[in-house]
């Protein structure tokens, strides 16, 4: 019995970028499409099999730390990026700030999908939710360089909307205009006590 389902959704990539390993900040760059490996997305500066620690894992791990890459590429819902523009009286949100890997449209509540649920491209590359991505200070920077006053106000706009952290699982190319298929995993949530 498959422990993954085929869900009725699929969503559209709209954009795609990455954050060149060499850079004087978190700004991603726009791409057309990416190879992706199982490093991630080579020449980008989340990619790699491992990576140290960070605040994300510092009750399990000192910072710095070396541990599997399950961080590899930033993805986030053109619907839910909308909602933070709104919030922020911003006219749109531009993904680069946010250091985004990749825009999606068509699933709703993108943020909130469950870990190890997947995203896989039209010739099978597949990518992996590792857990929903936290709003930091980072974004809120690039914001005020472009619109002043304005990035203070990204963390609370941002807060369960900030979009999922995911690794490769089968490499492939991701263009923009691909449709993905999404799967999850085929179990109740947890419920301590039961």
């Amino acid at each position: 019995m498959p422990a993954l389902k085929l869900t009725p959704y699929k969503c559209r990539i709209t954009w795609l970028g990455l954050v060149p390993e060499e850079r004087p900040d978190i700004r991603s760059v726009p791409v057309d499409d990416v190879e992706l490996t199982y490093a991630g997305v080579q020449g980008e500066m989340h990619s790699g099999l491992t990576r140290p620690a960070c605040v994300r894992v510092k009750e399990q791990f000192a910072r710095g730390t070396e541990i599997a890459n399950t961080r590899q590429l930033s993805i986030v819902s053109a619907e839910e990026l909308a909602e933070i523009a709104a919030q922020m009286g911003l006219e749109a949100m531009d993904p680069a700030w946010l250091g985004a890997s990749m825009v999606v449209e068509g699933v709703p509540d993108f943020s909130h999908l469950p870990p190890s649920a997947r995203l896989q491209g039209p010739d099978g590359a597949s990518l992996v939710i590792d857990m929903q991505n936290r709003p930091c200070l980072f974004p809120a920077r690039e914001i005020d360089k472009d619109h002043p006053g304005r990035g203070p106000k990204f963390k609370a706009a941002a807060k369960g909307r900030r979009g999922v952290t995911a690794w490769v699982e089968r490499e492939g190319r991701m263009a923009v205009g691909d449709a993905l298929r999404l799967f999850v995993p085929d179990q109740r949530a947890w419920r301590p006590g039961k």
